[in-house]
C-alpha cells in the first residue's frame, strides 16, 4: 500500500469480529526456527557417536514452558507456538510462532529461544542447532497511544447504534499494526464476523449493515471537525 498516495492522517481497518469491536493492541511478534544437524551412524555401533537430530527436536520442545502454549494462555498473555516440526536422525527443523503484548516478556521469550540454542550447542557439539529469529509485527498501541481521538471517535459511533463498545487486545496481528508502524495510525473495527479460522466461522448480514453505520458516523463526525 502506497501511504504517501493514501493521503490520509489516519484510518481504520475493518477486520475484527463482532460489530461493537475495537482494537488498538495486538501482539509482538516473530517466527524462530531451530534448525538440527545430528550425526548418523549405524544404531548397533552408536554409543557416544550418534546425535539423533529428531530427538534433539523433541528435547528443544521439552525446554519450553509447557504452560506458555496458546492452549494455556488468554487475554494478554504471550506464548510459544510450535507449528512444525520434521526431521530424522541427520536432520530435523522445529518451528515456533512467538508472541506477547508485553515488549520486555516478548524480549524475554526470544532471549529464552537463544539460550536453548547455547545450551544444546554446549551440550552436544558448536553448530548443532542453528536458531534463526524472524521479526513479524509489533504492537501498534505504541503509534495509536499519541492518537487516542481515532479510538474515542470509533467508541463514541458504536455507541449511537446502541452497542457497548467493545476493546479488545487482538491475540495475533492486523493490517492496522503493520500500517501503523509506516506512520499511518489504525486500529481494527469488528465486521459482524464470529467463530473466525473453524468450520463455524461466519459474518452476519445485520452485523455488516450496522458497521456500515458505525464507519459512515465515522467520516460524518471527521467532516464535521
Amino acid at each position: 500500500m502506497d501511504i504517501d498516495a493514501f493521503g490520509a492522517d489516519f484510518a481504520y481497518t475493518v477486520d475484527g469480529g463482532a460489530e461493537n469491536e475495537i482494537e488498538y493492541e495486538n501482539f509482538n511478534a516473530a517466527k524462530a526456527v531451530f534448525k538440527i544437524n545430528g550425526v548418523s551412524v549405524h544404531p548397533g555401533d552408536a554409543k557416544n557417536r550418534m546425535i539423533n537430530a529428531a530427538l534433539l527436536a523433541c528435547e528443544i520442545a521439552s525446554m519450553l514452558p509447557s504452560a506458555e502454549t496458546p492452549a494455556h494462555t488468554e487475554k494478554r498473555e504471550g506464548f510459544y507456538h510450535l507449528t512444525d516440526i520434521s526431521g530424522d536422525v541427520e536432520h530435523a527443523e522445529i518451528a515456533y510462532i512467538v508472541r506477547d503484548h508485553d515488549q520486555s516478556l516478548y524480549e524475554s521469550k526470544i532471549k529464552t529461544l537463544r539460550l536453548i540454542e547455547k545450551t544444546i550447542n554446549e551440550r552436544y557439539a558448536p553448530g548443532t542447532v542453528v536458531l534463526t529469529v524472524t521479526e513479524q509485527y509489533k504492537n501498534m498501541i505504541e503509534k495509536i497511544r499519541p492518537h487516542m481521538h481515532i479510538v474515542e471517535t470509533a467508541k463514541r459511533c458504536i455507541s449511537e447504534q446502541g452497542l457497548t463498545p467493545l476493546e479488545i487486545p487482538v491475540r495475533g496481528g492486523t493490517d492496522g499494526a503493520q500500517l501503523s508502524f509506516r506512520g499511518l495510525p489504525c486500529p481494527n473495527l469488528g465486521m459482524g464476523g464470529y467463530a473466525y479460522h473453524g468450520p463455524l466461522e461466519h459474518v452476519t448480514a445485520e452485523g455488516m449493515d450496522t458497521v456500515v453505520q458505525i464507519l459512515c458516523g465515522i467520516v460524518k463526525l471527521y467532516a464535521e471537525t
